[in-house]
């Protein structure tokens, strides 16, 4: 899951919850101005191994990472699958995670009969993921591969699902859902969950400044951090509601339903922009869920 900071925000790495990659990747400004996959997928392989850790240090628990069977949590907002069920009964299923991370939610699901692959672009991030592995528990594969290009068989997967993984980092987010259609058998299911779009207008504060819209909501530039020489270090695409309904139809997917978490009412910790503060007014997150059709030919 993404941990943006304000976009017109400074950088400083001795205060900043990102300081070992800030100072591993020289991070130094921010950035709006359009990158391609190549140097996406580039920054954001090298952002995830180099803040692996400290990303654990914070949300591991919350996460449930090191947990001897991981945990499916699907958001901020703290929605689980053992709640909700939005993968349906998976036992006996063939499950694909993208964007997997150190794979709680991978780990959780063959917990429960599920035959759960994991692929992620960070080998920091899988690493992780295998050192929980080894503490007990259920075992998947894990794959390193980007999104854009699964390196797996058409019809592979019974369900593909994604908790903030890989598909608000990609350039080309309409490649994904083609490929994640690609991969599916004819019934198969694909969930995912991202930013809220309508996030995208405010400054990225848990606080009271992040209440005030301050960016165009149809303005799809990415959100890019850079180093001294104007590299990408981290890279965040936006895309509407009506984008993304449009990417899932011209992949061959059907939309079954959008669901837009309320912030409940026992959970007080802040993730980020993501605070009770804001979750009471609108929705840090959308979870897109879809189906590729049985064919009738």
């Amino acid at each position: 899951m993404p941990d943006p900071r304000p976009s017109d925000s400074p950088l400083s790495p001795e205060d900043d919850r990102h300081g070992t990659a800030n100072s591993v990747l020289g991070t130094s400004g921010v950035s709006r101005v359009r990158v391609d996959s190549e140097s996406s997928e580039r920054a954001s392989r090298a952002w995830w191994d180099a803040d692996a850790d400290d990303y654990h240090r914070t949300h591991g628990e919350f996460l449930g990472v090191d947990s001897s069977e991981g945990e499916f949590v699907w958001c901020p907002e703290g929605l689980h699958e053992g709640d909700y069920h939005l993968l349906g009964d998976v036992a006996g299923k063939d499950v694909l995670e993208v964007g997997c991370g150190s794979a709680p939610c991978a780990r959780w699901l063959a917990g429960r009969g599920a035959r759960a692959v994991g692929l992620d672009l960070s080998m920091s991030m899988l690493t992780r993921g295998v050192e929980a592995m080894r503490a007990g528990g259920a075992t998947v594969p894990l794959v390193h591969a980007g999104a854009e290009h699964l390196p797996f068989s058409d019809a592979s997967f019974d369900i593909a699902c994604s908790a903030f993984g890989a598909v608000p980092f990609v350039a080309d987010s309409q490649r994904v859902m083609s490929e994640v259609a690609r991969v599916l058998r004819p019934g198969g299911l694909w969930v995912f969950a991202v930013n809220h779009p309508i996030r995208w207008i405010f400054p990225d504060d848990p606080g009271p400044r992040g209440l005030t819209a301050s960016l165009p909501y149809f303005d799809r530039t990415p959100y890019v951090e850079v180093d001294g020489d104007g590299v990408p270090t981290y890279v965040e695409h936006h895309r509407t509601i009506g984008d993304r309904v449009r990417e899932i139809v011209a992949a061959g997917l059907e939309v079954r339903d959008i669901i837009e978490p309320e912030w409940p009412e026992w959970l007080d910790r802040e993730w980020g922009q993501w605070s009770p503060l804001r979750g009471q007014i609108f929705p840090g997150t959308a979870i897109f869920s879809c189906r590729k059709p049985v064919s009738t030919s």
